[in-house]
């Protein structure tokens, strides 16, 4: 028997233990059941949302005193809302020992509650306790998952500070020794456990990404800003600057782009194994500001969570959402895969079916741009001018019913762009010259034909013209919009074209992944599919409010889209380049002029067409167009008095459709309609400035 002064000993012992919290589901499932977000949980306990995040799918333990004060809550809540079938007087703490002796989870449990991978000894990492702005965050979001790859446990990327703290995803800080840019290359490398998996089986894994407050920079021994008189993206550090002679004597490298806001330092491949980091210097302009609106003023951990969830959502980032757009398309599209040679017996790189392949390819004349090698001896065909619309409606053709409508609407499609990438057959081969070739709407490629004879009317644009004029003869057009012709029921008679044999859905995957990141990210700002019409435009008018830092991750993804299929044509850039010669975007694979051109000719033929069904559906005819943007008079200051609806109180088919998908549109803007007309008095584009309303 065990005497008085042991058992005493023994209950002291587990007073003196810290306070036992239940399961991380079980945490989740009572701050529910209250009707607490985990904002809200988080400003009562003075920390941030991710910690409370982190509290419930079991990444990290809050500490003393935040312990007792989140269990004596958790406490309370046991006794209001037991567990299904559970005695209601449990305590939680009574929970947590019962479940502690449980040999497993429930599948409620479970699903609830992922595991995170543990954290290697190398790189100590610590839970985020300096208070950053994700405490006023307003209601449960999604964030970036923890990372599925056990060798990456701390995800893709970390915002390094000048006290040394790397700020990664999921609420977790690495404390990083460096003090240069070389020890800082080797620590993320070796100790870190910063990286992403590969998208594809047959690509890449991301690189690991640091992103430097303009305080580590000057720790590092870089400038605070870099300043010059050339474009933003050309500054870089000079080559004798002490940090690039660093790096160089250590036997790394820089790409040819130097070391600017973006900067790659790597070595050569050995092995199967990448040696490459790349690094982002906020106070350099890394981040710029209309595709990341406020993310680089805020504070680190904030930078972590917004580029981690586009990271998780997207792809780690490699430079602007430009570069990052056309990055995506390729690691979703590995150019090669391994193929076994049937003579040796070893695996080697082979062409990936779907894939662009690894070699540039040049463009047919008339989808070059003028500055291009291929027509720069005599070509004079002409050009393919698949553009956007720019177009306002001629003031003489307003009715006098339209003039007394009070307001001018502006409906906006969502990501236009990404709508017209979906299953859209685009060519894999080099093109091929035909004369005189019959109209397949199934082949991709580049058309000369006169258009000029198709009637459309002229209260809505052509559809064959970025201006909305009527054609006035031949001209080079992509297969969408010659498809466009024959569907309005007018012959078409090609005089020449340039076709590829090889097709293929290119941008699926890449339309794929977009479209769900968009949707999720609108959803975690409140705007989700199940909402009504007018509940939807609610939910916009107020999104961009209810979370920062989600709201720039959603202005991220939209500047990835544009600048992705924009990409798809860069042209020069720089003082060094000189007029004839090849300028180094050419030597791309994914330059590809004539995939641009189908995407922009199938979004603007998607925009007409929904106009000409609008037109017969509810006789209203659009005061302008500005690529995704058309401008409607109405009778009210919604798009719910003019948008088409049947008797069941469905949006019709076939016209605008309110919605948060691709392709489907919301509100821009209102304003009144004697100011519409002003500005088409004026030669100016009602659609260019009905959100804000000034010229």
């Amino acid at each position: 028997m065990a005497s008085e002064e042991e058992l005493f000993a023994s209950v002291d012992a587990l007073l003196n233990e810290e306070p036992h919290l239940p399961p991380p589901a079980e945490r989740a499932r009572l701050r529910e059941a209250a009707g607490i977000t985990q904002a809200r949980l988080a400003t009562a306990l003075k920390t941030t949302t991710q910690s409370v995040k982190n509290w419930e799918n079991g990444r990290s333990e809050p500490k003393s005193p935040r312990l007792d004060a989140y269990q004596r809550l958790l406490n309370g809540w046991a006794a209001k809302y037991p567990a299904p079938g559970a005695a209601p007087a449990v305590s939680v703490a009574a929970t947590a020992s019962a479940a502690s002796t449980e040999p497993a989870a429930s599948a409620v449990e479970t699903a609830h509650a992922p595991q995170a991978p543990a954290v290697p000894a190398a790189g100590p990492a610590r839970l985020a306790a300096r208070p950053a702005a994700a405490a006023r965050r307003p209601a449960p979001q999604k964030a970036a998952k923890p990372a599925a790859d056990p060798r990456f446990p701390h995800g893709p990327l970390a915002v390094l500070d000048g006290d040394g703290s790397a700020y990664a995803t999921g609420g977790i800080v690495l404390d990083c020794p460096a003090a240069t840019v070389v020890e800082l290359v080797e620590w993320t490398l070796k100790e870190s456990g910063l990286g992403a998996p590969r998208l594809h089986r047959n690509g890449k894994d991301s690189d690991p990404l640091i992103v430097l407050t303009a305080a580590a920079a000057v720790k590092l021994g870089l400038p605070e800003r870099l300043e010059g008189h050339e474009q933003r993206r050309s500054l870089r550090l000079p080559e004798d600057h002490p940090v690039v002679k660093q790096v160089v004597k250590a036997k790394w490298r820089l790409t040819q782009r130097g070391f600017g806001p973006w900067a790659r330092i790597y070595r050569k491949v050995q092995g199967r194994e990448r040696q490459c980091v790349q690094l982002a210097i906020l106070s350099w302009g890394a981040l710029d500001e209309r595709a990341w609106p406020g993310v680089a003023e805020m504070e680190p951990a904030d930078v972590a969570r917004v580029l981690g969830v586009y990271a998780q959502r997207v792809i780690t980032p490699r430079g602007s959402t430009a570069v990052s757009g056309l990055e995506l398309m390729t690691a979703l599209r590995p150019p090669t895969r391994a193929v076994q040679d049937p003579q040796t017996g070893n695996w080697v790189p082979g062409h990936n079916p779907g894939s662009l392949g690894t070699e540039p390819m040049d463009s047919a004349p008339p989808e070059a741009t003028p500055e291009h090698p291929v027509v720069g001896s005599g070509w004079s065909g002409g050009f393919l001018n698949e553009e956007a619309y720019q177009w306002v409606r001629d003031v003489s053709l307003l009715t006098d019913e339209e003039c007394t409508l009070p307001y001018a609407v502006g409906l906006d499609l969502n990501t236009a762009f990404l709508a017209a990438a979906a299953r859209l057959v685009v060519g894999l081969s080099a093109p091929d010259h035909f004369h005189a070739p019959t109209f397949n709407p199934k082949i991709p490629g580049s058309w000369l034909v006169d258009l000029s004879h198709v009637e459309v009317d002229p209260r809505l644009p052509s559809p064959f013209t970025p201006d909305g004029t009527r054609p006035t003869g031949p001209a080079w057009y992509q297969t969408h919009t010659v498809a466009y012709a024959q569907e309005l029921g007018y012959n078409v008679a090609p005089l020449e074209g340039y076709l590829r044999r090889e097709t293929g859905a290119y941008l699926d995957p890449w339309h794929d992944r977009l479209k769900e990141a968009y949707v999720d990210t609108l959803a975690d700002l409140g705007v989700t599919k199940d909402l009504t019409d007018a509940q939807f435009l609610a939910a916009m008018e107020q999104h961009k409010d209810a979370d920062p830092a989600m709201a720039a991750v959603l202005a991220a993804i939209k500047a990835t889209v544009k600048g992705g299929i924009g990409k798809l044509r860069e042209r020069p850039q720089g003082k060094k380049y000189k007029e004839g010669e090849r300028w180094p975007a050419l030597q791309r694979p994914t330059w590809r002029p004539d995939i641009r051109a189908a995407v922009i000719s199938k979004a603007r033929v998607n925009m007409h067409r929904k106009m000409r069904n609008m037109a017969t559906m509810t006789g209203l005819y659009p005061l302008a167009v500005l690529s995704d943007c058309v401008v409607y008079p109405s009778p009210g200051e919604s798009p719910l008095d003019f948008l088409p609806y049947a008797a069941s109180g469905k949006p019709q088919p076939g016209g605008f459709r309110l919605g948060p998908t691709p392709g489907l549109a919301k509100l821009e803007g209102v304003q009144s309609m004697l100011w519409a007309v002003d500005l088409m008095e004026q030669g100016y584009n009602p659609a260019r400035h009905i959100k804000g309303g000034d010229v």
